[in-house]
């Protein structure tokens, strides 16, 4: 099997390569322990895929690595690491190298996980003798805070795209959706026209693309619908079920999304926030409550197992409800001097 992306280039062979992280460690005699980590992470990714993982969810690990040996390669001039090389510095560094570049914490926390989750394996497995998972823990995030954006932002990022051309009405089409359905940007691009019921008003997330491995139905409101149903007629020449596709009809990726929103962000100058997917899943969930949604319908929505996500826009909301209180209070008549009597 082979490594996808930038992984499945990067052996090295563990007699010839310079070593740059110490000593050699006393490693046991199974002869995996002399393979190098992206070999090992080619056998732990084979388990992976016969545990049944979402396809997005395999390549998210993918992404992860690739991300780690660009560290490697940037900040260290290695192309991989072999066993004896396998230590916790090389990891807290990594950590170090994110959080200079000024990675959001919550990305970064993403990586981590990621990479513990793998380094757990090999020491498990015996592949490592030291627990390094157990060295490195993922960052501190404030519970009762995520990315979001303001309803005059999101109107700030419609503004400035070009709804005349094919990507600029695809892209109005995909940002209305991931906030009318607080979709995960994987099943988003996962989706397919025949899951779209234009007449029912609702999106049917089919379980392989779901990272709860769960279908579950996604109201739409007429806004989303209107866009929805005319970008179906516009792309129906383009022969695919994909229903997001680019303009010579293949199936769009995460990847060219996200990048899109980089650049959209910037032409709205929003300067102080972060503009990806995952804050347009937070903005959709945030806007809900604030306009009188529950947690218990907006869980569902989301696709949640448990409540806890939840709460955190409920916290945040009640910040935004204790603003409007001042602005509004019953009490603000009776005390205003300069109202008529």
């Amino acid at each position: 099997m082979a490594l996808k992306g930038k992984a499945q280039h990067n052996r090295v062979n563990p007699n010839s390569r310079k070593r740059k992280f110490g000593m050699r460690r006393n490693v046991n005699h199974n002869p995996a322990a002399y393979l190098s980590l992206s070999e090992l992470f080619e056998r732990y990714m084979a388990l992976k895929k016969t545990q049944g993982f979402a396809r997005m969810t395999i390549q998210g690990y993918y992404t992860h690595y690739d991300w780690f040996i660009d560290y490697l390669e940037e900040a260290e001039g290695l192309p991989d690491l072999v066993n004896e090389d396998i230590t916790s510095d090389v990891f807290v560094a990594y950590i170090e190298y994110m959080a200079d570049r000024g990675l959001a914490k919550t990305t970064m926390n993403v990586r981590i996980r990621t990479t513990r989750a793998f380094l757990r394996w090999c020491y498990e497995e015996g592949h490592i003798v030291e627990p390094i998972h157990e060295t490195f823990k993922p960052v501190k995030v404030p519970d009762d805070h995520v990315d979001a954006l303001t309803p005059d932002e999101v109107k700030r990022l419609l503004n400035v795209i070009d709804d005349t051309r094919f990507v600029g009405f695809r892209e109005i089409t995909i940002i209305l959706t991931m906030l009318d359905t607080m979709a995960r940007v994987s099943e988003v691009v996962a989706m397919q026209r025949d899951n779209v019921d234009l007449r029912e008003g609702v999106i049917r997330l089919d379980a392989d693309n779901t990272k709860t491995k769960k279908t579950r139905l996604v109201p739409l409101s007429p806004h989303s619908l209107r866009y929805l149903h005319e970008y179906m007629i516009e792309t129906e020449d383009f022969m695919t079920d994909h229903l997001f596709v680019t303009y010579d009809g293949h199936p769009l990726d995460a990847a060219t999304f996200r990048k899109r929103l980089t650049e959209v962000k910037e032409d709205a100058g929003i300067t102080n926030k972060r503009v990806s997917p995952h804050v347009l899943r937070h903005t959709g969930a945030l806007l809900y409550i604030l306009d009188g949604g529950d947690p218990f319908s907006l869980q569902q929505i989301l696709g949640h197992t448990d409540a806890s996500m939840v709460k955190k826009y409920v916290n945040m909301a009640d910040g935004d409800l204790i603003i409007q209180h001042r602005k509004h209070s019953p009490l603000n008549s009776v005390f205003d001097r300069k109202r008529k009597r």
